[in-house]
């Protein structure tokens, strides 16, 4: 496997300001073969809720993390209510860290911004992790991969073979996208209704095959996109870091003309190669 992300902040806002995050372990270049398990977390946070940006970075990352040292976790049930439970514990310490820092930097919080900090933080998850099929191993039998997904929200993953989409979780038509989607907050304990409003899913890739994981308005784009191939062949022309310019400018031109809602975008590219 290759993997690789770009994280892009909407129009006129700057990377600082970006409030999608994504999180790849193990952290190898994207031109490193993989030949190990992988996962990723990709979250899109809620504008609308205070330190959206930051909750998006410490739960992708909780995420990516707790999904390598328990795969359980992708299948729902209690390893998952035990992850939700994990990730929301850490947010506390973090604010606390948060709220200091800003105290010695001689900006205090603010009385509104404890308002709003009381409410918690907001953010879409996404989190997938691929492992080499053991049933594969044998010189006789083609490589395959198997990846386990989960997602909370509008987040989404895509499945390409051949370079056309097989498969799109957890929205599946343009029309599905709402303007409400369900969010993990970061002080909801009720990792109950978290599991149960969380959705799972499964498959296996081959070489040739490739996942792509993103936010909502690049999901939207290629779900509306009239020509569904040309735009798959858009998307993969970007395959590094060095491409995040490009891909910045593509996405703008996009912007330009309407094609594209101007929001945070984030990108994960996953390619399967064979022997």
């Amino acid at each position: 496997m290759y993997v690789t992300h770009l994280v892009a902040p909407k129009h006129g806002s700057t990377e600082a300001e970006c409030e999608d995050a994504v999180a790849v372990l193990p952290g190898r270049p994207h031109d490193y073969m993989l030949r190990e398990p992988l996962t990723a977390g990709v979250c899109d946070g809620a504008t609308e809720s205070a330190l959206a940006k930051d909750w998006a970075r410490l739960l992708s990352r909780a995420a990516a993390e707790y999904a390598m040292e328990l795969p359980d976790v992708l299948a729902g049930g209690t390893a998952f209510e035990e992850f939700a439970s994990s990730a929301v514990a850490q947010w506390e310490p973090w604010l606390v860290q948060y709220t200091q820092a800003r105290h010695a930097e001689g900006r205090p919080l603010k009385w509104y911004e404890h308002t709003k900090l009381a409410e918690g933080a907001y953010a879409t998850l996404l989190t997938v992790r691929v492992d080499p099929d053991s049933d594969s191993r044998a010189d006789t039998t083609e490589p395959a991969w198997r990846w386990r997904a989960a997602a909370l929200g509008d987040s989404c993953l895509f499945h390409l073979h051949d370079n056309r989409l097989v498969q799109a979780f957890p929205v599946a038509a343009v029309e599905e996208f709402g303007t409400t989607p369900d969010l993990f907050g970061s002080r909801n304990h009720d990792v109950a209704l978290l599991a149960r409003r969380t959705r799972f899913t499964e498959g296996r890739c081959r070489p040739g095959d490739r996942l792509l994981l993103m936010t909502d308005a690049l999901a939207a784009w290629l779900l509306s996109a009239p020509d569904q191939d040309d735009a798959v062949s858009q998307l993969l022309e970007f395959a590094g870091p060095d491409d995040l310019d490009g891909f910045t400018n593509w996405l703008n031109g996009l912007r330009d003309c309407r094609q594209l809602r101007n929001d945070d975008v984030a990108l994960v590219r996953i390619d399967f190669e064979g022997r």
